[in-house]
């Protein structure tokens, strides 16, 4: 039986995810304006990192202890719900716009270090200690690219004429900026902690194998960060920043927390791995082709990821 802590804890990590997420977003907009950089790039570096710190911990803290199997379909899972349902949830609230820099390069960078992952993990049957390594200095080199882009946007004035209008209006003072971050991070981090256990607790109660948990409720409480992080920011009007921090947390999901869980502690990859992956890249160019047609995500293409990802589950559940 679960004790009702169990319950409270699943509500305070909720609490702390829905705040957290909402400061987060406040402190980074703000640091977008006063940097003068799209929103988009602030999404795929300082709001991506910040979400992925769940990911992040539970990762690495299997791999320190020797027990990663799960990774890769932690990692995985949580790429095939932040795409979907986080891109899909947000696209019911408000059209998507997609930039050009994310539709024509970023994007298909995710896709690429996806069947990057597959074919690593395909060799041996094993994410080795060099594949962690070669995918860290893949994420090196994206880092830079996006510091490059940062500084090209901010001296060539790159910004849209919306943002240009929001950066004249006020903004925090940049030590508030960062304690929003900071803060808004680390009560991310604790809230999507508090729900994962409380989730799994609650679904071994019921029976379900913790394979299935790992999956799913796992995958999906690590998710929690972009999901809440993400719809705060399209309810907010930052919608470059919403798409962005999906595309920049699925590649950080693979490049820095697979690289650093590889290179501490060789993972294991088996068939399901690879299935996973393949539908991963499939889900992957269909949401690609939906952002092509007119560079957004309106809302009926939204409903049909989410129903892409209800028949992904059924399928995980079955399997």
């Amino acid at each position: 039986m679960t004790g009702i802590w169990t319950y409270v804890s699943l509500i305070v990590g909720f609490v702390l995810l829905i705040k957290g997420a909402d400061f987060f977003v406040e402190g980074s907009s703000d640091v977008a304006k006063k940097l003068k950089v799209p929103s988009f790039i602030i999404g795929m570096t300082i709001v991506a990192m910040g979400t992925s710190l769940p990911e992040c911990a539970v990762s690495v803290t299997a791999s320190l202890v020797g027990n990663n199997e799960l990774a890769v379909s932690n990692v995985v899972g949580s790429n095939i719900f932040n795409l979907i349902v986080v891109c899909g949830a947000c696209a019911l609230f408000v059209p998507l716009m997609v930039d050009d820099e994310i539709l024509k390069i970023q994007f298909p960078f995710a896709i690429f270090v996806g069947l990057l992952l597959l074919g690593l993990g395909s060799l041996g049957m094993t994410v080795s200690r060099l594949d962690g390594i070669v995918l860290l200095l893949l994420f090196v080199i994206f880092l830079w690219q996006m510091i490059r882009s940062a500084k090209k946007a901010r001296a060539g004035g790159n910004v849209s004429a919306e943002e240009e209008s929001e950066q004249s209006g006020k903004t925090r003072p940049i030590w508030l900026c960062i304690l929003f971050i900071v803060g808004g991070a680390a009560a991310i981090a604790i809230g999507g902690d508090l729900v994962v256990d409380a989730a799994s607790v609650i679904a071994a109660t019921f029976g379900l194998s913790q394979n299935l948990i790992g999956l799913t409720i796992v995958a999906m409480g690590t998710s929690l960060p972009e999901l809440v992080t993400s719809l705060v920011a399209a309810k907010k009007h930052e919608i470059d920043m919403a798409l962005g921090n999906v595309i920049g947390s699925n590649i950080f999901n693979i490049l820095l927390i697979l690289g650093l869980a590889a290179a501490i502690s060789p993972i294991k990859f088996n068939g399901e791995n690879r299935i996973d992956l393949v539908l991963l890249t499939l889900m992957s160019l269909v949401v690609l082709a939906f952002c092509s047609t007119k560079k957004k995500l309106v809302r009926w293409e939204g409903a049909a990821m989410l129903l892409i990802y209800g028949g992904y589950m059924a399928y995980i559940i079955q399997r």
